[in-house]
């Protein structure tokens, strides 16, 4: 619990009493190193707050070799199929841990009880959309202004730990080329 509040007390002050609602309400999840724990077309009814581990969200193909990783979450990053969480519709995509990952999440009904009881809720909500967001359109800017070796090294300048953790498959899938691209593009770096 001290990871979140941290986290979130970069951005504002928590008074106690909505620290003691909101985290009555949070409950702490461990998701087995490759356990998909959205599936697709699953209503997502949780934000997660992850404390250790890696998350990937992807696109699953019938060929698993086709399928299309676009982002990744982190130690102290939230993580949700949010349009899903949103809408509380079907989720177009899934979400997998990558290592053993504990998160703290809490669900769609009980953050609704934190907006109308809390400023903590509000300030969640806003976190998590803007960090969506920025992910999202930082990665749209990449792939229409960087070249895909460029991907590749801006992505390892800004997470270096990503090579012990992601398989090559899910990175050249995330940087938007096959497999084979990506391994000329490393040759060509080494």
């Amino acid at each position: 619990m001290n990871q979140i509040k941290a986290y979130l007390e970069q951005i504002a002050h928590i008074s106690d009493a909505d620290w003691e609602f909101f985290t009555s309400k949070l409950q702490r999840q461990v998701f087995a190193k490759k356990e998909v724990f959205l599936k697709l077309n699953q209503i997502e009814n949780h934000i997660s707050f992850i404390e250790s581990g890696v998350v990937r969200l992807f696109i699953p193909k019938e060929d698993s070799e086709k399928e299309i990783t676009f982002g990744f979450s982190f130690k102290d990053q939230f993580v949700s199929a949010y349009d899903s969480f949103l809408t509380q519709s079907p989720s177009a995509y899934e979400l997998q841990a990558l290592t053993e990952t504990t998160v703290l999440s809490i669900t769609y009904e009980d953050l609704q009880a934190v907006y109308k009881k809390t400023q903590i809720g509000n300030l969640i909500g806003r976190l998590t959309a803007e960090r969506l967001f920025l992910l999202k359109s930082s990665r749209e800017q990449n792939l229409l202004n960087l070249t895909a070796e460029e991907r590749y090294v801006k992505l390892f300048k800004e997470r270096p730990e990503l090579l012990q953790v992601i398989p090559l498959k899910y990175i050249s899938s995330y940087i938007g080329v096959t497999a084979q691209a990506l391994s000329r593009i490393r040759r060509r770096i080494t």
